[in-house]
């Protein structure tokens, strides 16, 4: 398979890290929702694939010719929500609305909303309808590719294991996984309460090509999926992406409370001035 350049521009400047956090900030204190810990852990992995990588042709989220983002860890929608901010396929109303009556958007990701390729939330699923995805493409003989993103607690599920076997058997070098490794799921840390061990070793031996990246460091994903996507072995890609829980904001990093915890007008403000922005009120 043709190994696939970056899109990025050195003038592209959307997509900033903590302009994507305040964007999931202001939504989180609008509807009054939680989950803002494990959004703010994938934050610089989506914005290196909507910047440099995944394809919409005409910026139309609904695109027959589009890459696609499976977003399987659904509990962390907001961050993909802020990218969609950025791409203009959602507006200030969206965000200021989020989680209200009458809202599009919900605190899981909803297939119904363009932009989002699954309704995810109940773990375990999203990553077997990624491979599904990807073996169409395979079949009709596109360039396209799947990125599917999961968390590690996801991991515990045997379907995300069923779903990786059935990639490799097939060969599906259209399909990376990219596990969000922030050490921590909802009722504890993945250690405490499944350990996973060497996840680099689990994929590698299930027929996986994989790296291990710091999940934060943009330039770093960046090289690591291009060097995947080059290498060209007929194999799925696994990109194991060390994280932060709640990375940007010191009071939430790596404090397991902020998966369920919602936003006062002071933790918000505190919030927004961590990120060195100026805040909205709700």
């Amino acid at each position: 398979m043709t190994a696939l350049a970056p899109l990025r521009t050195e003038t592209d400047q959307r997509f900033a890290p903590a302009r994507m956090r305040r964007t999931v900030l202001e939504m989180a204190y609008a509807g009054s929702t939680v989950h803002i810990g494990c959004a703010f852990s994938i934050i610089e992995l989506l914005t290196v694939l909507y910047r440099n990588y995944l394809r919409y042709p005409e910026n139309n989220p609904l695109a027959e010719g589009r890459d696609y983002l499976v977003l399987s860890k659904g509990h962390g929608v907001m961050a993909q929500y802020a990218c969609m901010r950025e791409l203009g396929w959602l507006n200030d109303s969206h965000i200021q609305n989020y989680f209200k009556d009458g809202s599009e958007l919900k605190g899981l990701s909803d297939s119904r909303v363009a932009g989002l390729e699954v309704t995810s939330g109940s773990l375990g699923h999203g990553f077997s309808v990624g491979v599904g995805i990807a073996m169409g493409l395979q079949r009709k003989g596109t360039d396209q590719k799947v990125y599917a993103i999961v968390g590690d607690g996801e991991l515990n599920e045997g379907p995300i294991w069923e779903g990786a076997l059935v990639a490799a058997h097939h060969r599906m070098d259209n399909l990376m996984l990219i596990v969000d490794k922030n050490g921590f799921q909802a009722m504890g840390s993945t250690d405490d309460v499944l350990a996973l061990g060497d996840l680099s070793a689990k994929f590698a031996s299930f027929g996986f090509e994989t790296l291990e990246v710091d999940g934060h460091d943009e330039a770093a994903i960046e090289a690591a999926i291009h060097q995947l996507w080059a290498n060209g072995l007929g194999k799925p890609k696994a990109l194991i992406a060390r994280t932060v829980k709640g990375k940007g904001v010191p009071f939430m990093e790596s404090d397991n409370r902020w998966h369920y915890t919602r936003l006062n007008a002071q933790t918000f403000a505190k919030a927004i001035n961590a990120l060195g922005l100026t805040g909205a009120t709700k």
